[in-house]
């Protein structure tokens, strides 16, 4: 194939010779342990890439060494994003492909890169995913916790007021709860969990995924949470926690919320207009507020609706 040389810059890709075109960010997903994890198509973007952005340089190039890549790299992270960006923006505006990475697993999951890939998206550049490890799924894939839904939380604060604000803001979510945990604060954490979560709620902790000292742990949080006081493996490695969400609620109606909304305005209303405030304060239907109105407020059980004249 003949190709017009002029100004536009050359390159080879996939055994061809292309004009170089439009900059590609590509999101690479590198081992999380276990540097045999690491993907063909990672190992290729790592090589090819005329730019490597790296959360840690360092331990980058421990794995570029590995695959005998010397791809450039540059820093990318919490303390410099925002700085770096316009200038990684320029590369992609000139052609370049960029492989942003973190230190391991997949970018953007509690790691830095968001802004990056926001920035570029909006401009027109081409984003694409290298998928692979991530301690994220690796974890629910071995917890045995349901994992059809879940919602993954990231780091809690590191502040207990904070950290426990946050858990109670979750003891009523019913999907499975996915963290990361910083190894000198598991500890606490996990009795923070036990005291807002409750303490016999299934979980696992797993830690040093697809390393030598690969443990699961597995238990209540009560349980966890005990053995994290005796066993010092627990507070070390890296660390993810999967938490069982809280039983789904029928209607996603408090009953003992309801029942006592109903007791306590009862006192002051009658039945119908205490049944209509307490329906409308916690979601349930305004005929199993009346039925426990009318009932003097000492069960929940079935009865017949009242028609609709009798409450307001």
């Amino acid at each position: 194939m003949r190709v017009k040389r002029d100004r536009t810059i050359l390159r080879r890709e996939a055994g061809s010779i292309v004009a170089k075109g439009q900059g590609r960010l590509q999101v690479v997903a590198t081992p999380i342990g276990n540097l045999q994890d690491l993907s063909a198509r990672a190992r290729e973007a790592l090589t090819r890439a005329d730019l490597i952005a790296a959360e840690d340089t360092r331990r980058t190039l421990v794995l570029l060494k590995s695959i005998g890549s010397a791809t450039p790299l540059v820093s990318l992270h919490e303390h410099n994003e925002t700085r770096r960006v316009p200038e990684l923006l320029a590369r992609l505006a000139a052609g370049d492909t960029i492989a942003l990475v973190s230190d391991a697993g997949t970018p953007l999951l509690s790691d830095p890169g968001s802004q990056l890939v926001q920035r570029a998206a909006r401009a027109g550049f081409e984003v694409q995913p290298i998928p692979g490890p991530s301690a994220l799924t690796s974890a629910l894939a071995v917890a045995g916790l349901p994992a059809a839904r879940f919602c993954f939380e990231g780091f809690l604060p590191a502040r207990e007021r904070e950290r426990r604000q946050a858990l109670g803001a979750l003891k009523h979510e019913a999907r499975t709860l996915v963290f990361f945990e910083a190894p000198h604060r598991i500890v606490r954490t996990l009795g923070d969990m036990a005291a807002e979560l409750g303490a016999e709620r299934p979980a696992v902790v797993a830690r040093e995924l697809t390393k030598v000292h690969e443990t699961v742990y597995r238990g209540t949080l009560g349980e966890l949470a005990a053995r994290a006081q005796t066993d010092p493996n627990f507070a070390r490695g890296e660390i993810t926690l999967v938490v069982e969400g809280a039983p789904e609620r029928a209607s996603g109606v408090d009953t003992e919320l309801l029942r006592r909304a109903v007791e306590l305005l009862g006192r002051e209303l009658p039945p119908a207009r205490a049944a209509a405030l307490a329906a409308a304060l916690t979601g349930a239907s305004r005929a199993a507020a009346y039925g426990l109105a009318t009932r003097g407020v000492r069960g929940s059980g079935a009865r017949a609706a009242p028609d609709e004249e009798e409450m307001p």
